[in-house]
């Protein structure tokens, strides 16, 4: 398989304060890969720096074997799409302008969108379903529809890698399930490379490929869900004593105990 994303020996540093120690991961395309940490373990930052919306103290972050910083915006936006926790939208566009948008990586100059734009839209708002709301407002829809068009707009710039911050964490259970279902088939079905973060370890433990588990700025574990999700990693990563349980003998089910 082909590595897309190899982070080495990376540091970071806000104010002076260490957030993120010796990272080290690499992920090979078409992978689903979660990262999971209690609040300020550095999941974000992680994946900011990976993006290159932060800049590293140490280390190296290649981009299918070319260092993040060396790409071009234009460049890097072809490769790399991220979709953010937050997603407001200021200003009342369309779903489909919304949509649309993914495709700036690639216009021109004073030049409008193409027919091979208005297609490759199209077919990713269908793979998403939100064709249907193609008219309406983006403030007309649900939080569960609303990240569908971000994940739709997201591919629309034809990554080989989707970021995602969050992108359940506001929503309910059925939506829950719907962008984890919707992510694992984009996984499978256009062999790109996802990297999300989580806070439902469990979620987490069905959807994943492999986790990688933060603890106060350092990789605990990473590796499939089996390995990484034990009672004695989750305990000390999140002081919480847990019962663990395996579904078909490889996906791990974690209950808390009480405190």
């Amino acid at each position: 398989m082909n590595c897309v994303i190899d982070v080495k020996d990376l540091h970071f540093k806000y104010y002076n304060q260490g957030i993120l120690n010796n990272i080290n991961i690499k992920v090979e395309k078409g992978s689903f890969v979660s990262i999971l940490g209690p609040n300020g373990s550095g999941k974000t930052t992680l994946l900011k720096n990976i993006c290159n919306f932060l800049k590293p103290n140490n280390g190296t972050i290649c981009i299918k074997d070319k260092e993040v910083f060396k790409y071009k915006n234009k460049e890097l936006a072809k490769n790399v799409a991220v979709v953010h926790q937050n997603n407001d939208v200021n200003f009342d566009f369309s779903i489909y302008d919304i949509v649309l948008m993914g495709r700036l990586p690639y216009q021109k100059k004073f030049k409008s969108e193409s027919k091979k734009d208005h297609e490759i839209v199209k077919k990713n708002m269908k793979k998403t379903e939100i064709w249907k709301f193609k008219d309406k407002s983006i403030h007309e829809i649900s939080g569960g529809e609303r990240q569908r068009v971000m994940i739709a707009r997201a591919l629309s710039q034809q990554p080989d890698i989707l970021l995602l911050d969050e992108p359940i964490s506001a929503l309910d259970i059925k939506h829950q399930m719907s962008i984890l279902s919707l992510c694992k088939d984009l996984v499978k079905d256009k062999d790109i490379s996802i990297i999300t973060t989580l806070h439902d370890i469990n979620l987490a433990a069905r959807f994943s490929d492999s986790i990688i588990l933060l603890d106060s700025g350092e990789i605990k574990s990473f590796d499939i869900p089996k390995k990484v999700l034990t009672a004695e990693n989750i305990e000390s990563v999140y002081g919480v004593k847990v019962d663990l349980y395996l579904k078909d003998k490889s996906i791990p089910y974690i209950i808390p105990k009480a405190i």
